[in-house]
C-alpha cells in the first residue's frame, strides 16, 4: 500500500497532488458558496431587474412628457421670442421717435429760454421804467393832492363865501320888499283908520264911506297876503341855499298891488 512510484513527474515535491486536492476542496466549497450566494443575488436581483424596468418604464414615460412639455417649451419660446423680437423691434422704433421727440423738445427747450431771457430782459427794463414812471407819478400825485387839498379848501372857502353872499342877498330883497309892504300896508291901515274915523261922525257919511273902508280893508288884506307869502318864500330860498341847493338867488314874484 506504499506509494513507490517516482513523484516525478506528477508531483515537483512531495506532498504537492495531497495539497492540491486540499487546495481543490477548498476551491469547491468556495465555488459551493459563490454558487449558493450567486442564486441568493440573482432570487434578490431578479426583484430589483423589475422594480428597475419598472422604474425605467416609468423613467421612459416620464422622459416622453418631458420631452412633449419640452417640445411645447420650445414652441411657446419660439413665440415668446418672436413676440420679444417684436417687441423689441417695436421699442426699437418707439425709442426713435422718442429721441426724437426729446431733441424736438430740447430745440423747443433751448428756443423758449432764449425767448424767456429775451422777456425777461425786456421785463427788467420795463419794471426799471414802470419803477421810474411810478415814482415820478407818486411825486405827481402828491403834488397833485396837495392841490386838490389846497383847491378844496378854497373851494369850501369860496362855497361858504358864496352860500353867506346868497343869504345875505336873500335877506336883503326879503327885508326891502318887507319893509315895502309894511310901509304900503301902514298907510294902508292910516288911510282906513281915517275913513273909519270919518264914517263915525253921522250916518250920511258912513254910508256914503262904506264902499271905500270895504275897499281899503281888501287892499290890506291883500298887503299881508303879500307880505306873508313874500316872507315864506324867501325863507324857503334860505334854507335851500343852506342845504347846497344852487340856483336859488332868485327874487320872489310879487303882485303889484294898486292901492284904492
Amino acid at each position: 500500500e506504499t506509494n513507490t512510484l517516482p513523484f516525478h513527474p506528477f508531483e515537483t515535491q512531495q506532498g504537492d497532488i495531497l495539497r492540491m486536492e486540499k487546495e481543490h476542496r477548498v476551491l469547491k466549497e468556495q465555488l459551493k458558496e459563490a454558487q449558493e450566494k450567486h442564486e441568493q443575488l440573482r432570487s434578490g436581483s431578479s426583484g430589483e431587474v423589475s422594480a428597475l424596468k419598472e422604474l425605467l418604464k416609468k423613467s421612459i414615460e416620464e422622459t416622453e412628457v418631458s420631452k412633449n412639455e419640452l417640445d411645447w417649451f420650445h414652441q411657446d419660446l419660439e413665440i415668446q421670442v418672436k413676440k420679444w423680437q417684436q417687441e423689441k423691434k417695436e421699442n426699437k422704433e418707439n425709442l426713435k421717435a422718442l429721441r426724437n421727440t426729446v431733441k424736438k423738445h430740447i430745440e423747443t427747450n433751448d428756443r423758449y429760454s432764449k425767448v424767456i431771457e429775451e422777456k425777461e430782459k425786456q421785463y427788467n427794463i420795463s419794471l426799471n421804467t414802470y419803477l421810474e414812471t411810478s415814482n415820478k407819478f407818486a411825486s405827481e400825485k402828491l403834488k397833485l393832492e396837495e392841490l386838490i387839498k389846497k383847491s378844496q379848501d378854497d373851494y369850501e372857502d369860496c362855497t361858504e363865501r358864496a352860500v353867506k353872499a346868497e343869504i345875505s342877498v336873500l335877506k336883503n330883497w326879503k327885508e326891502t320888499e318887507v319893509h315895502k309892504l309894511n310901509g304900503i300896508a301902514a298907510n294902508a291901515e292910516a288911510n282906513l283908520k281915517m275913513l273909519k274915523l270919518c264914517s263915525g261922525n253921522s250916518a250920511s257919511t258912513a254910508l256914503t264911506l262904506k264902499s271905500q273902508i270895504d275897499s281899503w280893508e281888501t287892499f290890506v288884506s291883500n298887503v299881508k297876503k303879500q307880505l306873508e307869502k313874500v316872507e315864506t318864500e324867501y325863507e324857503e330860498r334860505i334854507e335851500m341855499v343852506k342845504n347846497g341847493v344852487q340856483n336859488c338867488l332868485t327874487k320872489v314874484e310879487t303882485v303889484d298891488l294898486q292901492s284904492p
